[in-house]
């Protein structure tokens, strides 16, 4: 199984890159032009610690024409670094590297590779010295949302991937991008848990994940397990990103595989509190700023959200940009009792707090 888009999201998401470089260029020909005059921008420059060799400012992006997979790339060009795309469809290579010709990117490259092959991925991630994985799996059909089998295939690609990481050469830090559904979905009434804080160290249950059918979670918390055991055993470093609902413009349309499945128990989430949700833009720089950080401070889990879901108004709202009634999502308000659950991001505050001067100002929720 691959990436898997309909006609209309892959028309998307093209037009969504062309736009994307264009503004890139834009950027890149006015900074040129105030380094010209001896005025530099130090916001967009690379940090001393990333830059140097062009192997330094090198890094990969999987599922990199996907709805999260742009933003970043996105990104990370407004930063200063070059990015190699990796896709795995042979027939997209062509067209992508034609648009990239048209808009004069030299900064973004494409390989193409099969996520079920770890000899393709290493070679593609040779040269790179971070590795982005953001596990975009879309559903064949188009309906269904995500599968059990899917939830298999996450966890092997991704096995995949760390396995990569692993033995190319020259990578030194990946960031994989998670789920809050791998940290939510805990068995057992409030007073049987440790602590109501739902936070970086906590985890779902497995077992309460099959129990419900819930394989996007299950698929995220068993991808997310292997890659910490991978990245220990074979001592590379690792960061994990654990967002809430993927939001922005046209996301259902652009991401409706993710964003179904991970609706699936939003009538539950939003009772107990847990319904959240982040900008994807946000999450992009969330991933950057990580990243920039991993040789320093950064390390582990971190939970990313902007919002939580907490009222009727707010559900109401959510449903009415997928175009769903609002009782998927909230269920009968009349009987909603507010859990004393509380979703806590302070981890990854603290780290944006820490690193204005090197990342993009961030004001994400705690």
């Amino acid at each position: 199984m691959g990436f898997v888009r309909s006609d209309e999201s892959k028309k998307m998401e093209i037009e969504e890159l062309r736009r994307m470089l264009v503004a890139c260029a834009a950027v890149h020909r006015r900074k040129d032009e105030e380094e010209f005059k001896g005025a530099r921008n130090n916001i967009n420059n690379v940090p001393k610690e990333i830059g140097g060799d062009g192997e330094e400012k090198l890094v990969c992006v999987t599922s990199g024409v996907s709805f999260l997979g742009l933003a970043l790339v996105n990104c990370l060009l407004l930063r200063g670094y070059a990015v190699r795309i990796l896709i795995d469809h042979r027939e997209d290579r062509e067209e992508l590297r034609e648009l990239m010709r048209r808009t004069c990117s030299n900064s973004v490259s494409v390989v193409t590779a099969k996520l079920t092959e770890v000899d393709d991925l290493t070679a593609a991630f040779e040269g790179c010295r971070g590795v982005f994985h953001t596990s975009a799996l879309a559903d064949p059909a188009g309906l269904s949302g995500y599968s059990k089998s899917m939830a298999e295939v996450e966890v092997k690609t991704t096995e995949n991937v760390m396995k990569a990481c692993a033995r190319a050469s020259s990578v030194r830090n990946c960031v994989l991008t998670s789920s809050l559904s791998a940290c939510i979905w805990r068995d057992g009434p409030l007073q049987d848990l440790s602590s109501p804080v739902i936070n970086h160290e906590s985890w779902s249950d497995e077992s309460l994940c099959i129990d419900k059918k819930l394989w996007y979670a299950l698929g995220k918390l068993k991808s997310e397990k292997n890659a910490w055991k991978l990245a220990e055993e074979n001592d590379f470093k690792l960061a994990t990103i654990c967002p809430g609902l993927v939001t922005g413009p046209d996301f259902i349309q652009r991401n409706s595989t993710a964003t179904i499945a991970y609706l699936k128990g939003a009538q539950e989430m939003y009772a107990d509190g847990l319904l959240a949700t982040v900008d994807v833009t946000r999450l992009a720089e969330a991933h950057l700023c990580v990243y920039e950080a991993m040789n320093k401070t950064a390390f582990g889990r971190y939970i990313c959200f902007d919002r939580v879901i907490a009222s009727e108004d707010e559900a109401e709202n959510l449903a009415k940009e997928m175009g769903m009634p609002a009782s998927k999502i909230c269920g009968n308000a009349h009987d909603h009792i507010p859990c004393p659950f509380e979703l806590s991001n302070r981890k990854l505050t603290s780290l944006m707090s820490s690193t204005l001067g090197r990342c993009y100002t961030l004001s994400l929720s705690e």
